[in-house]
């Protein structure tokens, strides 16, 4: 969380400076100026950019939160290299004007003090609201970055607090802070920040399908830097570098330090202030970075602890001489009374002698509003159209179509919806339980679906729909698949997915090869348990350990048809857990009783045994496997399963007893896996043509993890690896899990094929 939090912190603590400084320039400009009585417009106006910067991050959250996941990568992405642009703009403006800050805002509020109270709040807000609307798109795109918003929240609250405590500390002249300098400093960190905000928005963009090459990847460290581990994880929160990066996510990055920070240098060397050619020579106003101080506070008239350059002597203002008395109105020599546009005000007549007086009326002033309604309503009128627009933006599903679902009324009451995100109402109005699919009767494709709709119920299908044409196939429990007449949905894009459904038959050629390369598994592991035996027989328990090995990586190297081998994978390959005796049950059989007796010095006599009943477990399961039933829909979800098992029982070293070659087991199961996708590929590619260059990808970065630990016959145990290594091999892990994710529902068996 923390990594996390760095680049919301910095955000936070200088614009929550710059924001705060501006107030105070503000407050105490109206303070010097007598105007006590107009602080609270400032506080309204400051009232209200809060709640529109509030405002403003609501709406992105939830419109974003209701897009696609495509449309969610294009969307944040965008607003990353939007994002990008504004802290640009903003460190850039900061450098220029840190200098001349206060007299620009001093000759603001002058202003508006001469032309009424709502000018004043419409300052405070303009000149703080930007402040705001940066800093909540900037902690959008960076929470989104690092995948949550706790961190990024918590480092921009601290920054705020940090930077009002600053503020305050400047305004009572408790703190002296060169803000040239730190605008200077935090800028160019701010510079690398965004290069990297600008890399993860380009890189959101490429997956949202806005640019291409999205698999073409200019640096992968992955397979020697842990993406999970502390080091890589505060590099990745703090710069948004990670250790994969695309040709356009390096090329971006690059491109952006290099012009932008050479820019910023280069106006930091030209704005350096130039030595006085006079020493007491005055300083002019807009080249102190102040915020004048609290009456309070000092002595009107005395240097700010808010500074820039330090002024040179002499840079206080004399005080105005007095007028001579020939310079004086002839009339007392008082002075005339003058307006505030500077124009001589005409002089009030004589007082009217007391008993000509009339008499005094009470006064009628207007009708003052109460004060609170003001500052609600700044708040409350960003606030209500924020949710305006989050009402309007986010897509309502519409539940106006109850569809009727049996085999003579498939689709009744379904008509043409209009396109977006829908909710139909799926009545099943026959007697029998049945599927449900929204298709495509062009090509199958399917958009929805509900399984197992029993009589008399209804329950809701919701999709989203694009241009096209759509109808319904009901599918029951017992009977023949019937499809409703089709609509025709216009306008709407082609946002909509679709999955290609896929049948049985569709499985059988890849079922069949998968077969085919079984059974040549098994014809090698009877001759290789054989071995192992005869071995074993012969006391030749060196040569036996070599051998074990051998047999049992084979063995490994089938877990997409475990599931078909019934009982004779627990004579095979069963465990000691769960038996009562543990390893020294007579139940505990297979490849890990050997494993135990060969690496604990049980005698070949002990061994003879076990040895001879996996031999004839191997030869049983050679013999049966063709007339075994194996369940074709098995494949899919095998794909994603075998290196489940892996990562919760060979990379903990859960399975080992004693050979330590529990990483080459898994290396023998990511063989299994990729034999596996081999059969699947045509499928897979037809229905998602970029996945399998992404998981092929991680498959070769496992690999490289895994090789790295043979040593020609010798194997690294688990328990040897250090933290690091061993942190690579579950992220590289964990992330093909993650990309195998959608296998099995891309190649589910659907009724509606």
């Amino acid at each position: 969380m923390w990594d996390d939090a760095f680049p919301s912190f910095l955000i936070g603590l200088r614009e929550g400076l710059e924001a705060g400084l501006i107030v105070s320039i503000l407050v105490a400009t109206l303070v010097r100026a007598g105007a006590r009585n107009r602080l609270p417009q400032v506080w309204t106006g400051v009232l209200a950019a809060i709640a529109l910067a509030m405002s403003f991050g609501a709406v992105l959250t939830f419109t974003a939160a209701s897009l696609s996941a495509t449309a969610q990568e294009a969307f944040g992405g965008t607003l990353s290299v939007i994002a990008v642009a504004f802290v640009t703009a903003m460190v850039f403006w900061m450098r220029r004007s840190a200098r001349s800050l206060s007299g620009e805002i001093k000759e603001k509020v002058t202003g508006a003090l001469a032309m009424g109270s709502g000018v004043l709040i419409v300052t405070s807000f303009l000149a703080v609201g930007r402040e705001g609307l940066e800093t909540a798109l900037f902690l959008w795109t960076t929470a989104r970055a690092a995948g949550e918003s706790a961190g990024p929240l918590t480092g921009a609250g601290i920054g705020l607090v940090l930077a009002a405590g600053l503020c305050w500390g400047l305004y009572r002249r408790v703190l002296k802070i060169n803000l040239t300098k730190f605008f200077t400093y935090t800028g160019a960190v701010l510079i690398v920040i965004a290069a990297g905000v600008l890399g993860y928005g380009l890189r959101d963009l490429q997956e949202g399908g806005v640019f291409p090459g999205s698999t073409a990847y200019a640096l992968d460290l992955s397979g020697s830097i842990d993406a999970g581990s502390w080091y890589s994880t505060l590099v990745q929160g703090v710069l948004n570098i990670t250790p994969t990066m695309t040709w356009l996510q390096t090329a971006g990055y690059a491109g952006y330090l290099a012009v932008v920070m050479t820019l910023f240098v280069r106006g930091v060397r030209a704005s350096a202030p130039k030595p006085a050619a006079e020493p007491n020579a005055p300083q002019s106003a807009a080249e102190k970075s102040e915020v004048p101080e609290d009456p309070a506070a000092g002595r009107p008239g005395s240097k700010t602890a808010v500074e820039g350059p330090e002024p040179t002597s002499g840079a206080e203002e004399p005080e105005p001489e007095p007028a001579s008395s020939a310079e004086k109105p002839q009339s007392e020599s008082e002075p005339e009374p003058q307006s505030a546009a500077g124009e001589p005000e005409p002089r009030p007549a004589a007082p009217l002698p007391a008993a000509d007086r009339p008499e005094p009326q009470p006064a009628r002033g207007p009708r003052r509003r109460p004060a609170w309604v003001v500052p609600v309503a700044v708040v409350a009128v960003p606030v209500v159209v924020a949710g305006v627009v989050v009402a309007v933006a986010r897509p309502k599903p519409s539940s106006g179509q109850t569809v009727a679902v049996s085999e003579t009324e498939c689709g009744k009451g379904f008509t043409a919806p209009k396109a977006g995100r829908q909710t139909f109402q799926m009545q099943n109005t026959g007697s029998k339980t049945s599927e449900v699919y929204l298709i495509d009767p062009g090509t199958n494709a399917v958009y929805g679906e509900i399984e197992g709709l029993a009589p008399g119920t209804t329950r809701d299908l919701v999709a989203t729909v694009a241009g096209g044409t759509y109808a319904w196939r009901c599918v029951p429990s017992s009977g023949k698949a019937v499809t409703s007449r089709s609509v025709t949905v216009t306008g709407g894009g082609s946002s909509a997915k679709a999955v290609v459904p896929v049948s049985e038959n569709d499985l059988a050629a890849p079922l069949k090869a998968y077969k085919e390369y079984v059974d040549q598994g098994l014809a090698t592991l009877v001759a290789q348990t054989r071995t192992l035996d005869a071995d074993i027989e012969g006391d030749h328990l060196d040569q036996a350990r070599t051998d074990w090995l051998t047999a049992h990586l084979t063995y490994s190297s089938l877990g997409a048809a475990y599931g078909t081998f019934e009982d004779f994978d627990k004579k095979i390959n069963g465990r000691a857990d769960g038996l009562a005796g543990g390893v020294a049950d007579p139940d505990f059989a297979g490849f890990h009783r050997i494993e135990f007796g060969l690496w604990h010095g049980q005698s070949a006599d002990e061994l003879k045994a076990p040895a001879q009943a996996l031999v004839d477990a191997a030869a049983g399961l050679q013999k049966a496997f063709p007339t075994q039933d194996f369940d074709p829909g098995d494949l899919p979800l095998r794909a994603h399963e075998i290196l489940e098992n892996t990562l919760q029982f060979e990379l903990t070293a859960d399975t080992d007893e004693g050979s330590g070659t529990s990483l080459a087991t898994a290396n023998a199961n990511l063989a299994g896996t990729n034999e596996l996708l081999t059969v699947l590929r045509p499928l897979l590619t037809a229905r998602a043509p970029k996945l399998l260059p992404t998981v092929d990808a991680d498959i070769a970065r496992l690999q490289k993890l895994l090789d790295a630990e043979h040593q020609g016959a010798a194997w690294t145990s688990v328990e040897s690896l250090d933290a690091a290594t061993r942190q690579q091999l579950n992220g590289a892990t964990g992330q093909l899990l993650e990309d195998l994710a959608p296998v099995p529902d891309l190649l589910e068996i659907r009724k509606s094929a």
